[in-house]
């Protein structure tokens, strides 16, 4: 995907700063508080032009915090359709470095580095499309759900889209009033069920944690569409994932129709890498980036993506935990074992892409292309 690169005036000395292939120096138009931990932050677009992006996609956000440079990456709750500007919600995580600054910190007017939207949590929009589009989310979940339901509602006027969404109670609901004003503008197309953890005495809704029994009272509830018309998307905490999953395969649904974006990965379904300490040994790899090639060996206890950084390579990251696939490369020869592969699809897989953030080389020649 190519985009322009966003060249800043500087106030007192009329220079334009170089910036790094793949990154964006993004003003900031307006933050919107959504709930009582979590805000919208809305961009001005380049001045080389509107920035490129589909519904579902995110941006890695780079800020400077205790001296050190972060990354974490934000889905866009936008539709390139319908939004004149691009934002991503921010929701504060507990101990979190990045939510936490943002959060308390950056207002209107201020600027701050964004890698180019990426993510393959897509799908595409085509006025002939008549379909059903059934949307899971929890909590912040909701942010790239959002981003699909305004497009497919402004592309698509023959398909409709349904979202059930699980909330701890009423003031945890992100977008609560957008999501009432696109229900009343939607009235025939658009429907949201909530599920609320802790209900008000008079809330006629599903209350408790997000079960099995609720998804399929609610799917029985929404538009039918034949199942070949009919997707689902979700994103949300890994328990809820795993409870739609094991809801929409006791149903029958095909996996192909089936999409997730984890924002969080489950560590404790990892192995460690001493656990296959007989083929995980030091070795060396081969990376080609940005036309370049560097040669370095990889210790048992790292991955391929740490020790590519410490030798001062500047490659593609945001997550490090094999979710974002922003470090994602095409392996030319060799083996690696990955740690998490959750965020390639099988086609992927198959044609040999890994995610050098949790790789470790499982044999010797190891090439791995990124870009």
């Amino acid at each position: 995907m190519a985009f322009g690169l966003f060249k800043k005036k500087q106030e007192e000395k009329k220079e334009i700063p170089s910036v790094k292939a793949g990154h964006l120096n993004l003003k900031v138009k307006e933050v919107v508080k959504e709930t009582a931990d979590a805000i919208s932050i809305y961009f001005e677009q380049p001045e080389s032009g509107a920035i490129q992006y589909k519904s579902g996609q995110f941006f890695t956000l780079i800020a400077e915090i205790n001296g050190k440079k972060e990354r974490r990456a934000y889905s866009l709750c936008t539709s390139p359709f319908v939004d004149p500007s691009p934002a991503v919600t921010v929701k504060r995580v507990e101990g979190g470095l990045m939510s936490n600054h943002l959060n308390q910190n950056l207002k209107a007017g201020d600027s701050i580095e964004v890698l180019e939207p990426i993510g393959n949590f897509t799908t595409d929009f085509d006025p002939a499309n008549s379909r059903h589009i059934v949307l899971f989310g929890g909590g912040s979940g909701i942010t790239p759900l959002m981003s699909i339901a305004k497009s497919a509602l402004a592309q698509e006027p023959n398909s409709k889209v349904s979202l059930v969404y699980a909330n701890r109670d009423l003031n945890s609901i992100i977008f609560k009033t957008s999501l009432q004003k696109m229900e009343a503008e939607h009235a025939d197309r658009f429907r949201v069920i909530h599920v609320l953890g802790e209900a008000p005495a008079d809330w006629t809704g599903h209350r408790g944690f997000l079960t099995q029994e609720i998804i399929k009272t609610a799917l029985a509830d929404l538009p039918q569409f034949s199942s070949d018309h009919t997707e689902y998307f979700m994103c949300g905490p890994g328990p809820m994932m795993d409870i739609v999953e094991q809801a929409l395969a006791a149903l029958s649904i095909p996996k192909a129709q089936v999409h997730k974006e984890s924002f969080t990965s489950d560590l404790s379904k990892k192995e460690a890498p001493a656990a296959d300490a007989d083929k995980i040994i030091t070795r060396e790899v081969t990376i080609i980036y940005d036309g370049e090639e560097h040669k370095f060996s990889v210790a048992p206890g790292e991955t391929i993506l740490e020790r590519g950084l410490e030798e001062d390579i500047d490659l593609p990251f945001s997550c490090q935990s094999g979710l974002c696939t922003a470090c994602r490369g095409k392996c030319l020869s060799g083996k690696v074992k990955m740690d998490e592969d959750e965020g390639l699809s099988e086609a992927e897989l198959n044609e040999g892409y890994v995610l050098p953030c949790v790789s470790h080389p499982l044999t010797d020649g190891v090439v791995i292309e990124i870009g």
